[in-house]
């Protein structure tokens, strides 16, 4: 596991693959796999880390926080303008529901299915609290290849999107978004959050954090609190989570074949969602007079906001008029949503 543990600690800072995450969790793993009588920094009721688990992470405080400067942080003004690009965030939950069932396939139980399949996704702080509810042994992998997959979606996605569209429809251009008035982006975040914890109440400590970190920002009145959760809050938090994460990497449980099954399955629910998003914009254009760029269905994993740069970046090289970051961000928000609701549905359907 020191092996294991300098990987990732060299690929967050030679390769800076996700080094905000990747460093922590590292080192978080290298310290608790050091020989410790009495259990060192995991043992319960006085670890340092046991307590960075216990009270930050299994009790929903830290990924519910990361949700809410990620709200603080985020722009819903252009799936506001564009609402069509909702259901290119659910089609891109695809990847979710086929990785769910190739685990079960592959011999994982329900709740380790549920929790491989989120890391579809795209979305770190959703898959770490589906795993705590459902799969705690595995939150060290599913984090991880969660994480992982963020950092690697502009070297995944992009032969993904080209084999699937035509030259045509990646340089596809479109018309510029309307304005988005201020009463529209105070009343959306309550609308999201009242309907999504009627519907779904194990997503609303996600959704309702979400909302109201971007209640924050758009209100106009509360600017301290908008930049604290933004910056302070989300430094703070984010290194939180890295210790609390790593500090579940005990070689006896993460050196197992089955945790290579979560790698590989959390890349084939990564490469299913893109194609999920992809084809379902392909299918609403055949009942649209105004085309959409495609692209902007691969846009609808929920990494915010690198997918939509993908997205954008991709067809501004098929296209030097093509520019689709702000029409991008409208499916990838409603991703995060997405994938929110479908953690929340895994958890009612098969949490204690």
């Amino acid at each position: 596991m020191w092996g294991v543990a300098l990987f990732f600690i060299y690929l967050g800072i030679w390769k800076k693959v996700e080094p905000l995450l990747l460093v922590p969790i590292g080192f978080a793993a290298f310290l608790v796999n050091m020989p410790a009588p009495g259990g060192g920094l995991l043992a319960p009721n006085h670890g340092l880390f046991w307590y960075f688990f216990e009270y930050g992470i299994r009790t929903e405080i830290i990924p519910s926080l990361i949700f809410l400067g990620l709200g603080a942080m985020t722009d819903f003004g252009p799936l506001i303008a564009n609402p069509k690009t909702l259901l290119l965030g659910a089609a891109a939950q695809f990847g979710v529901y086929a990785a769910f069932f190739g685990a079960l396939l592959l011999g994982f139980s329900i709740p380790e299915a549920c929790s491989i399949g989120i890391i579809g996704g795209a979305d770190g702080p959703t898959t770490i609290f589906t795993t705590v509810k459902l799969a705690p042994h595995l939150l060290g992998a599913t984090a991880l290849a969660a994480y992982s997959y963020m950092a690697l979606v502009p070297i995944v996605q992009p032969p993904i999107m080209k084999l699937m569209t035509t030259k045509e429809e990646r340089g596809r251009t479109m018309k510029q978004l309307r304005m988005v008035n201020k009463t529209e982006k105070i009343m959306f975040p309550i609308v999201v959050a009242f309907v999504v914890c009627l519907l779904v109440p194990p997503a609303a400590p996600l959704i309702g954090m979400l909302t109201l970190g971007n209640l924050f920002r758009e209100c106009g009145v509360v600017a301290r609190l908008s930049e604290v959760a933004q910056n302070a809050l989300m430094n703070i938090v984010t290194i939180l989570l890295g210790i609390g994460v790593g500090s579940t990497m005990l070689g006896e449980s993460f050196l197992k074949a089955k945790v290579l099954g979560v790698y590989m399955l959390g890349l084939a629910a990564f490469a299913f969602s893109t194609c999920g998003g992809l084809l379902f914009a392909k299918f609403i254009n055949l009942f649209l007079k105004e085309k959409m760029n495609p692209y902007l269905g691969s846009a609808g994993v929920s990494a915010v906001p690198m997918a939509a740069r993908v997205a954008h970046v991709q067809g501004n090289k098929a296209n030097p008029k093509c520019y689709l970051l702000m029409h991008a961000m409208g499916p990838n928000v409603a991703g995060v949503i997405g994938t929110i609701v479908a953690a929340g549905f895994f958890i009612a359907l098969v949490g204690k």
